[in-house]
């Protein structure tokens, strides 16, 4: 176990685009003294806890979950829980947090409910390094993707330790399903003239509604995560292009470069112009 800056390092990988399928939030990992305890307290993410050494318990809707060296826990967002390293043989763990449409249906594959939010790795190996892995991900060309994949990897690697008593849950509620066509939508037609109407008419809902949706769980409007993707686009063509910016406005859907130049501002912090000049 190499686990690089014990006893206590905290990565964060900050996101400046909205989440879509699955995102990675941050990650790090911890040697706790004895009794130290976090909560009672909401998070706002899926946080998922890996114990490499020691003990410890987990505490959620009124039970106790006493768990040691190769299990690990799940802490869900916006459920109040509380967990606490052992007197005796305080925990070393490592966490990372995540969220998007598809988190609670990939959690809900991996048997992590919030009536079983605990797991046994079943001797795998790969949950002792991954921590590491992510790390060396950021010296690295295209981190973000390699990140994003070691994610996937994670959530596999759960799936493939699952109980193997009852088949996994392939759950699709139609909220994520609509939500997954308006992204698919925006995704394929981000380049031409769209809006709000557009994308709603796509999947057969109100704009009000739709709208609504998307607030409620990814934190932004329609409007806003549209106007988010194309900022996030257009970054990808300053970085990776030599477009002029007016090429690059169109190539997003924006026929005003001044409009585009003042939205890009907005969202990035920084003009386009300014951008380019810092690569």
């Amino acid at each position: 176990m190499l686990l690089n800056h014990l006893p206590y390092t905290h990565y964060t990988h900050s996101v400046s685009y909205p989440p879509m399928d699955l995102n990675l939030l941050f990650f790090g990992t911890e040697q706790c003294t004895a009794n130290h305890a976090w909560g009672p307290g909401v998070r706002d993410s899926y946080i998922l806890h890996y114990i490499h050494q020691g003990s410890g318990v987990l505490r959620v809707q009124e039970r106790e979950y006493h768990l040691t060296a190769g299990q690990g826990f799940l802490i869900f967002p916006d459920v109040i829980m509380n967990y606490e390293a052992d007197a005796d043989d305080p925990w070393v763990y490592t966490w990372i947090g995540f969220k998007g449409i598809n988190a609670k249906s990939l959690m809900q594959r991996a048997h992590l409910t919030l009536d079983h939010p605990v797991y046994d790795s079943q001797g795998r190996s790969w949950f002792e390094h991954f921590y590491d892995q992510l790390l060396a991900a950021y010296n690295e060309p295209g981190e973000d993707v390699y990140a994003q994949g070691m994610l996937y990897q994670l959530i596999y690697e759960l799936i493939a330790c699952a109980p193997a008593s009852t088949t996994p849950l392939r759950v699709a509620p139609s909220r994520e399903r609509y939500l997954q066509q308006a992204i698919e939508y925006i995704e394929n037609s981000y380049s031409q003239k769209i809006s709000v109407l557009d994308i709603a008419a796509s999947v057969g809902l109100d704009r009000t509604y739709l709208s609504g949706l998307f607030k409620a769980e990814l934190g932004v409007s329609l409007q806003q995560f549209m106007i988010e993707y194309r900022m996030k686009r257009a970054l990808e063509l300053l970085h990776h292009s030599q477009l002029s910016i007016s090429d690059i406005s169109r190539s997003v859907g924006y026929t005003d470069p001044f409009l585009f130049s003042k939205m890009f501002k907005k969202v990035i912090g920084h003009s386009p112009k300014q951008t380019r000049e810092r690569l």
